[in-house]
């Protein structure tokens, strides 16, 4: 059966992703003062162990659930409070010091702005999201940022589309430059996305996927180039760790480097690796992630990787086949 899209299928999709472009290009030109006063705010609540509490009816409400979701995954508490069920007992989440992300594209939903009087018997930051600075939620917000859009993507002009998706970006916006401000790292992501693949990628450390002394070639500089392939065939593995009289890093020898200097001609039998080896090779540390290492390998262009200790003496090899049997790549 044939494809039923037609050009003009395209051709009006294009439009609906061009006309929401140009509205988040509007949203980046106008980010000013307010918007380092919101991410302030959410930091100084996150510090003191407060949280924020996300508030938003119909799509805004939508939204709001999303951006709450990114910033709890991100490590910065967010809850979600119904507008409607506040006013009948929830509105006892909300804590002096908390700060309350209120949004509305109108600014006038009657929802919202019900319950903005109550939400000012508390000692919290209001920080609202809306496409009209004077409106209503505009007014009473401490710190009002502004989602305006000029057109919806809608061809009606009707169906919230480039304004929702620029109260998405505003979110991301807020929530991705917190935790850069918090200092944020990997591992701290790692440990709120403990299961599945995310999570298997941030935790595994390079100690856990590679192969240990036993198991891979070691062998010294004198040592033979026959005896080195020797080893490299018994354990499997594409290079020899190269080690010197203190048990330090030397080099390392790859199928490589044998091929390149069987190429150059010669008996190469009784040659010695430290002839044909690489010095001062590509090192990794044990505790560190196994992203470090694979970022290293893409680098670097390599296959292996020798795993040291503080000290410099090697403790195992890493190769690409390891982080591909975990799933890591």
């Amino acid at each position: 059966m044939g494809s039923a899209c037609g050009v003009d299928y395209l051709e009006k999709a294009r439009r609906v992703i061009a006309q929401e472009i140009d509205e988040l290009e509007r949203l980046s030109g106008r980010l000013a003062e307010p918007f380092c006063a919101a991410v302030d705010a959410l930091k100084k609540a996150i510090d003191q162990q407060r949280k924020i509490v996300v508030v938003g009816v119909g799509k805004s409400g939508n939204i709001g659930h999303k951006i709450a979701a990114t910033l709890n995954s991100t490590g910065a508490t967010a809850v979600v409070l119904n507008s409607q069920n506040a006013l009948h007992g929830d509105l006892g989440l909300v804590k002096p010091g908390d700060v309350v992300l209120a949004m509305s594209q109108s600014g006038e939903t009657r929802e919202l702005l019900d319950l903005l009087p109550y939400l000012r018997r508390f000692d919290v930051t209001i920080v609202g999201m809306t496409g009209n600075s004077q409106s209503s939620l505009g007014r009473h917000a401490d710190i009002v940022l502004n989602t305006a859009v000029e057109r919806e993507a809608c061809p009606l002009n009707l169906a919230p589309t480039s304004s929702s998706t620029v109260m998405l970006v505003t979110g991301d916006a807020l929530a991705m430059v917190l935790l850069e401000a918090r200092g944020f790292q990997s591992e701290d992501f790692a440990e709120l996305h403990p299961s599945g693949h995310l999570g298997r990628v941030l935790l595994t450390r390079v100690s856990d996927v590679m192969r240990s002394l036993d198991e891979i070639a070691l062998v010294k500089a004198e040592t033979t180039v026959q005896e080195a392939l020797g080893l490299m065939t018994k354990h499997r593995t594409g290079a020899a760790v190269v080690i010197d009289a203190d048990g330090g890093l030397a080099g390392v020898f790859t199928h490589g480097d044998f091929v390149r200097a069987f190429q150059q001609g010669g008996n190469l039998a009784d040659a010695v690796v430290e002839a044909f080896m690489t010095p001062q090779p590509v090192s990794i540390q044990g505790q560190k992630l196994a992203t470090e290492a694979l970022q290293l390998l893409e680098k670097h262009r390599i296959d292996d990787l020798i795993v040291v200790d503080l000290e410099g003496h090697p403790i195992g090899l890493l190769d690409t086949q390891d982080l591909s049997r975990m799933k890591l790549i």
